[in-house]
């Protein structure tokens, strides 16, 4: 039987029966490592040492390239490579060198076969280190870090067995500084490291280059630096796992490497048929941010191959967004830019045999089994002339198409090139009836601008063949893709179609709604770039899909606006309050800090009247237990007024309302303190403000186990509130759309668009940390 026969096998080369059976379970590595032990035995015979073993484990479990798996072998078996050091070296060789032959003179000499190290050339290496720190192995004795003693001795000799060189270095040490005493045992006393000065949180938050914050800066660019640790170096495409080599490969490198020095090549390359959302400020931050902390470019390259669904509106406000956010790209280039260079790469590509016109209409291509093509193997010559006519125009929308031939990992066949669409493109006109498809432009257009990592989300991993395959049939540069988790938030969605719905149902204005999570949404409601650029440095770059609350987020822009929006004051439901004993005869002007915290930023001057107006929930005529703000008995404070106020008398209408109060006022500091302070504000303007909470009621409003009614079905009936006679101080009067301000005790709030001379609009972009009970 195999699996006994295996296990004794595996056990023969050192492994337990544990780890042999676990290594059963891996059909891929069992049979690897099945032909390595088959092949050493020819050499050593049945019996193996365990030291060998561990070798055959670890190029059985390590080589990408099977091919090479017999070459390795063999320098394992006849003892030319016999240390793990070795066989590192010999996998980073035929990793670093994927074409045949090898040179094996070459791989000798990086992989130190037939180097001999003797003990003599060990003790002087180890002296010569010793001797480099002896006044501080002196002065700390055993508390000195041995493993420097290690790490230099073995730098000096590369291929020296590390268990001499510890001998080594324990007996000069020992010889040096004698055996050890009492006070050699006791712990090293930590130095207490220099606290970084505390840096102004605004000033860490100062928009700097590219859109990012100090700060930040330092966190998503670590980050993407961190990253780099897992991505090739220009040039090194065939060290990532999965990609595919040809006989090409190695020279169009180079020629890829001479033509951009060694860049990094970054894209953005969004659809324009409709609006950035949150997701895609995660794509704009890893890509550009990438490119930018390794001091390379990022293109921002527009996928306008359906033209159909593009519009001009979604261009401008892609690029608005791109520069929202901070980033600037190297050159903005469109899919549409390369269609002459992709039509004839479509020829080349059937003239190759690797693709072919079919006439299979677009509801038999649907499904997880569609019927293999009965055009798959027409002649070359026939394809080719009727690619030809789809070119001028002598098919239907439907009636024929490009097909290139291959399997894709999700098991679709055979993808679709080029189809055949009778829609004027909004740059190249009438002059194409043909358009190439995603699958067939993307990794095209990436090899035409030498894009070097061409980072998508993770749904475009059952792409990644297509993507190696098509430039390697056209013997092209070929890019490396690399994937990585999307990002979501709960109480969202983000999906083009559905907020299309959301528009058309009425549920939401347009794309920009503050109640949606697009980017253009956000910015009308006033979240700050710098935000989203932190939220998303905070997410970090993950493989796996990541679903985020969206308090998370509005952390992030409370952190922002709270050093960058001037304070102000305003009522949302007022009430008239007149002090009977005003101290002025005219109203007074009263200096207000922007930012209480640093009064450096300055001032600005609200006038103080005879009537002011407070929040109506500021004063209650029955007061519960624990109410601190104004009531019978109970005065209050005016803020920045200096100034406390006491009932006197409350005015009712007919109804029993209240409508109005007045009261007496004192000096703050000529008595009691009062137990709370009120914001207010007098001759205010009148202002419309716009409250906004979630606009759905669930976390996972697209899930049918949560909403089995729908996405549409669970709209939140409280999602906006508007108050359209609210009172703000005079501060704002001259703000324009996108200020933004902090109404104190109330929120942030921002300036929208609908805003006119005479009535300003406010948008709350997100509450005070405090309890909105508080409020």
């Amino acid at each position: 039987m195999a699996i006994p026969d295996s296990l004794s096998l595996f056990t023969g080369l050192g492994l337990s029966e544990l780890k042999a059976r676990e290594t059963l379970k891996n059909t891929a590595l069992s049979a690897q490592l099945r032909e390595a032990a088959i092949q050493a035995q020819q050499t050593l015979g049945s019996t193996i040492d365990k030291a060998t073993g561990t070798l055959l484990y670890g190029v059985a479990s390590r080589l990408r390239d099977p091919r090479r798996l017999s070459f390795l072998v063999s320098y394992i078996a006849s003892k030319k490579i016999h240390t793990e050091l070795q066989l590192s070296a010999a996998l980073e060789y035929v990793r670093s060198h994927p074409l045949d032959p090898i040179n094996t003179a070459d791989f000798e000499q990086e992989c130190g076969v037939g180097v001999v190290v003797t003990p003599e050339q060990i003790e002087e290496a180890v002296e010569a280190t010793i001797n480099r720190h002896r006044p501080q192995l002196l002065a700390e004795r055993y508390r000195f870090n041995m493993g420097l003693l290690m790490g230099e001795a073995r730098a000096a000799l590369k291929w020296a067995d590390g268990k001499m060189i510890k001998h080594e270095v324990d007996m000069q040490v020992l010889h040096l500084l004698g055996p050890k005493m009492e006070a050699d045992l006791e712990k090293k006393p930590k130095v207490a490291k220099a606290r970084p000065e505390e840096i102004d949180r605004r000033t860490a938050k100062d928009v700097v280059e590219n859109g990012e914050t100090a700060s930040q800066t330092l966190s998503l660019m670590e980050q993407l630096r961190g990253e780099a640790l897992k991505f090739h170096k220009p040039g090194e495409n065939y060290k990532t796992p999965g990609y595919v080599t040809t006989p090409h490969t190695m020279d169009l490198l180079k020629q890829h490497l001479a033509i951009t020095g060694g860049q990094v090549r970054t894209r953005f390359p969004p659809e324009p048929n409709g609006i950035l959302h949150i997701g895609h400020a995660k794509a704009i931050n890893f890509n550009f941010g990438y490119a930018k902390a390794n001091n390379g470019i990022c293109f921002l390259r527009f996928d306008d191959t359906n033209p159909e669904k593009e519009e001009a509106k979604f261009f401008t406000a892609i690029s608005d967004m791109v520069a929202w956010l901070g980033y600037t790209p190297y050159k903005v280039t469109y899919a549409s830019d390369y269609f002459d260079q992709l039509y004839a790469w479509a020829v080349e590509l059937i003239r190759r045999g690797e693709a072919y016109v079919c006439h299979q209409r677009g509801e038999e291509l649907k499904g997880h089994n569609p019927l293999p093509s009965p055009w798959r193997d027409r002649p070359v010559e026939e394809s080719l002339l009727l690619f030809e006519a789809m070119r001028k125009g002598k098919f239907s929308e439907g009636e024929a198409t490009l097909r290139m031939k291959l399997v894709m990992e999700d098991g679709k066949m055979d993808p679709v090139a080029y189809r055949v669409k009778y829609t004027p493109h909004h740059r190249t006109g009438d002059r194409w009836c043909i358009y190439p498809t995603y699958d067939y432009t993307h990794c095209l257009c990436d090899s035409i601008e030498h894009i070097t990592h061409s980072l998508c989300t993770k749904e475009f991993q059952a792409r990644r063949s297509s993507y190696f395959w098509l430039c390697n049939a056209l013997d092209v540069y070929c890019p490396v893709q690399w994937e990585y988790g999307r990002l979501n938030l709960h109480y969202a969605v983000v999906s083009k179609r559905k907020i299309l719905q959301l528009v058309a149902a009425g549920a939401v204005r347009d794309w920009d709604d503050p109640r949606l999570f697009t980017l253009t949404a956000l910015r009308r409601r006033g979240f700050p770039p710098e935000a989203i650029n932190n939220f998303c440095a905070r997410v970090g770059v993950t493989v796996a899909q990541t679903t985020m609350e969206p308090h998370l987020l509005e952390a992030c822009v409370r952190d922002v606006l709270n050093d960058t929006a001037p304070r102000a004051m305003a009522v949302l439901e007022s009430l008239r309050v007149v002090i009977t004993n005003f101290p002025a005869a005219k109203p007074v002007d009263i200096q207000v800090p922007n930012f209480p915290a640093d009064e450096t930023k300055g001032f600005h001057q609200v006038p103080f009247a005879s009537v002011i107006f407070i929040e109506r929930t500021d004063f209650k005529e029955e007061p519960e237990p624990g109410y601190k703000r104004l009531a019978s008995g109970q005065p209050v404070g005016l803020r920045h007024t200096g100034y406390v106020i006491e009932l006197q008398r409350v005015l009712k209408g007919p109804s029993g309302c209240v409508e109005s109060l007045e009261v007496t006022c004192r000096r703050a500091d000529a008595g009691e303190k009062p137990k709370a302070f009120i914001h207010w504000v007098s001759q205010p303007l009148t202002c419309e403000i716009r409250l906004y909470e979630r606009l759905f009621q669930h976390k996972n409003p697209e899930d049918p186990a949560e909403v089995p009614g729908g996405f549409l079905s669970d709209l939140n009936p409280a999602s906006l509130k508007v108050v359209e006679a609210a009172l703000v101080d005079c501060s704002v009067a001259l703000a324009q759309p996108f200020d933004k301000f902090q109404f104190e005790r109330l929120g942030y709030f921002s300036v929208d668009p609908d805003s006119r001379p005479g009535k300003l609009v406010f948008n709350r972009t997100v509450t005070l940390k405090e309890d909105p009970g508080k409020v």
